[in-house]
């Protein structure tokens, strides 16, 4: 398996942005797995706290690092908004090659210095780590915050001088789950914040922001983009299409295809361009 640092590398290099997709159950990541494979690109597989809490951590891990194992591309087995430091280590032992610590939430002082605790752990055993600044508005796996937390620009400044993290998650009004009415992301801020020569930035809240704005971004040094919603619309539209044969390998054909189709469009607009990425 790639590490997260490792994949940003990439992106970085040819300017684009690596997908984070969240997965929730084995047709998931396989799905994903083959659109990566079909544009050669590397793949992020998050794991979130909607499938910790369902008891599949585990289980999830072992998926994903069968799949690592088989794949022709980078594969990264990642923790999204890891809920303490407790927590990222439970991950460290159980095989992923990055974790994120969400430490948006705390005062700042706070988040820096668990933040730090989690770097000290988790780069001790080659294991990338991703924070956050700017709690993002809306409701993902039981995480919500009521309102938009824009990242205070002179925090960021503040927390890479201290805080050797190898990603950073920033609020710039990007929001979990699916957008009521057109996305209002601050560009000036992004690029106020990529003026610090900070570590890859990156976005949540991915699924539903118009392709322009998708392209913007990543011109402006987003590298990493999360896609949660989506996938798992796709994965039930899927099903939901299927359902009427009464046969539950029909169902899990169609919720893959569903699945892929997503995955492979996040990719190619990801990419930039329709040619796949070179992988040195």
């Amino acid at each position: 398996m790639a590490t997260l640092k490792e994949v940003l590398g990439i992106a970085t290099q040819s300017k684009t942005a690596i997908p984070g997709f969240n997965i929730d159950n084995i047709e998931i990541p396989e799905a994903i797995i083959t659109a990566a494979e079909e544009y050669h690109c590397p793949v992020i597989l998050t794991i979130g706290q909607g499938a910790i809490q369902a008891g599949q951590m585990h289980h999830l891990a072992d998926v994903v690092r069968r799949l690592a194992d088989e794949s022709t591309v980078p594969v990264v087995m990642h923790l999204d908004h890891g809920a303490s430091y407790e927590q990222t280590i439970q991950c460290l032992r159980a095989g992923f090659t990055s974790v994120m610590f969400d430490g948006s939430h705390l005062p700042f002082e706070e988040n820096v210095r668990i933040t730090q605790e989690v770097v000290k752990a988790a780069h001790a055993v080659g294991v990338s780590v991703e924070a956050e600044l700017g709690a993002i508005y809306g409701v993902e796996d039981g995480i919500s915050h009521s309102r938009d937390n824009l990242v205070d620009v002179d925090e960021v400044a503040r927390f890479i001088q201290q805080v050797d993290v190898d990603a950073l998650a920033i609020g710039i009004g990007n929001a979990h789950g699916m957008y009521q009415g057109l996305p209002r992301l601050d560009f000036d801020r992004l690029q106020q914040c990529q003026a610090l020569n900070p570590p890859p930035l990156v976005l949540h809240g991915g699924s539903g922001i118009p392709d322009d704005m998708i392209r913007r971004s990543i011109a402006l040094g987003i590298r990493k983009i999360n896609v949660a919603t989506e996938i798992r619309n796709a994965f039930m539209c899927g099903l939901e299409s299927a359902v009427g044969q009464r046969n539950i390998y029909a169902m899990y054909r169609a919720a893959a295809q569903c699945v892929h189709d997503v995955a492979a469009a996040k990719i190619r607009l990801f990419q930039g361009v329709e040619a796949p990425i070179q992988i040195a």
